[in-house]
């Protein structure tokens, strides 16, 4: 029988996150996905400012900014002209601790060739075609048996696997929701002659269905969107695309001149009723399902990686078992947020732009969140940490805040001298921070705040493992 620490399954966005998390930590772990290879669509195409800071700290940075480019304005058309052009998103002016302002748009193919990618220069690997049936679990550790006979034991397993997840399922989990819009969806990547790549055309018709195309950055191609009339079925084979395109716009059906993938689908908005179950855990979509209004799925699946991947490396380094709690505790909290936003987005309540970013996702009222300032100021413990200018610091060679949050370590602001191994320090404290001493997680938020690092702080190092 294989053994690993961590099995993986699933190698969408969530797992290959995880998969790099855990590889950069020196964890044993193993990848398997049941498709012969990496999704090969669009569907999940904006990477949210909060995901890029997580890409950053993940080394993926660089090459997803060169694969991808800002959101287009949307250009609607009528009668086959044009009729008017407004922007996507409510203008914001981000404050000096944001060094990624905007979404940005890539596909969700790319997104993942590139996750693989360093995935594999860190030495992990992917077994495609490995298919799971089934798995049982004791106090030690999870049995998980595959189609082709073979069975892995792991200390703990990761279910990102997606919505219609086997891991959930095979832990007997169910999924409260709600359908979000009654009308079927198609999406689809395609290549097209006739229409220019400046704008995200929208061709909206008078019963109320509409069809997108919008250009991917790094590309030749468009995703279409499109909402048909309630009541009728999607037709996703390539001349089904082909006749989309031909009935919503000025288009003929031969100006498409590729079909590269497809989905139907119909918007719903659902939520895992557990997100652990023992040694466990659901992760992406496997836990949480959105309408792909407003850019929140593929970034919220991407941050329940960033937030587990350095619990389990700490547990399994010796860490308290309790430390596990808190991944559902603050991420189930989280994501049933995200997705009332969506939902809201989707329907047209709220505007993409502030409220969609992510910057504001926090951790407040977690059990790992500590408090002990009695004035705090404008970082508390549970948010997340901004960047900031440290000019002429020897501890951060880049002269920015988050070069030295970047790793798999602790960071300690305010302090002179490290506490605990594991622990790098800076001995100012921004002023955009506000007064104290703060400790930063692993994931880039405050876990601990104080007036100063003589308080609480050792017994706080114990509980989450830093020894």
């Amino acid at each position: 029988m294989e053994t690993t620490d961590v099995l993986i399954v699933g190698a969408g966005p969530t797992g290959l996150a995880l998969g790099i998390d855990l590889a950069r930590r020196g964890v044993a772990a193993r990848l398997v996905e049941r498709a012969e290879a990496l999704f090969p669509g669009s569907r999940g195409k904006g990477i949210q400012p909060r995901t890029q800071e997580v890409f950053d700290d993940l080394g993926v940075i660089d090459a997803v900014l060169a694969s991808s480019g800002p959101y287009p304005d949307r250009m609607v058309w009528r009668g086959g002209e044009r009729v008017g052009e407004e922007s996507m998103f409510e203008r914001f002016e981000p404050d000096a601790g944001t060094p990624y302002p905007a979404p940005r748009m890539i596909p969700q193919w790319r997104t993942q060739e590139i996750l693989y990618a360093r995935l594999t220069e860190l030495g992990g690997k992917v077994a495609f075609g490995r298919e799971v049936t089934g798995l049982t679990q004791d106090a030690d550790g999870v049995d998980v048996a595959f189609a082709d006979g073979t069975t892995v034991r792991a200390c703990y397993v990761v279910g990102a696997d997606g919505g219609r997840s086997g891991i959930r399922r095979a832990l007997g989990v169910d999924m409260t929701g709600e359908t979000v819009d009654p009308a079927p969806f198609v999406v689809a990547d395609l290549r097209l002659r006739g229409l220019d790549r400046v704008y995200w055309h929208a061709f909206p018709a008078a019963d109320g269905s509409v069809l997108g195309l919008c250009p991917l950055a790094g590309t030749e191609e468009f995703q279409l969107a499109a909402r048909l009339p309630e009541g009728s079925e999607p037709e996703v084979s390539p001349d089904g695309v082909r006749e989309l395109v031909a009935r919503y716009t000025h288009l003929a059906a031969e100006d498409v001149t590729e079909v590269r993938w497809a989905s139907g689908f119909r918007p719903r908005a659902a939520l895992a009723d557990r997100f652990r179950v023992g040694r466990v855990f659901l992760a992406g979509d496997a836990a949480h399902v959105h309408s792909p209004a407003g850019g929140q799925g593929l970034n919220t699946s991407v941050q329940d990686a960033y937030n587990l991947g350095w619990k389990l490396a700490a547990v399994l380094d010796g860490a308290p078992e309790t430390l596990l709690e808190t991944y559902e505790e603050e991420r189930r909290a989280n994501a049933a947020a995200v997705l009332e936003l969506s939902t809201g987005v989707h329907r047209g309540e709220v505007q993409r732009g502030r409220a969609t970013v992510q910057l504001g996702v926090g951790y407040r009222d977690s059990s790992l969140s500590t408090e002990t300032r009695a004035d705090p100021g404008p970082v508390r413990a549970g948010d997340r940490a901004p960047d900031a200018e440290v000019p002429g610091a020897a501890e951060v060679p880049g002269g920015r805040l988050f070069d030295l949050f970047r790793g798999p370590h602790w960071t300690l602001l305010g302090a002179t001298a490290p506490p605990r191994a594991g622990v790098r320090t800076l001995p100012s404290t921004p002023e955009s921070y506000g007064p104290g001493v703060f400790l930063i997680r692993p994931d880039g938020y405050v876990g601990w705040a104080g007036e100063t690092a003589t308080e609480d702080l050792p017994a706080y190092l114990d509980g989450v493992g830093i020894r």
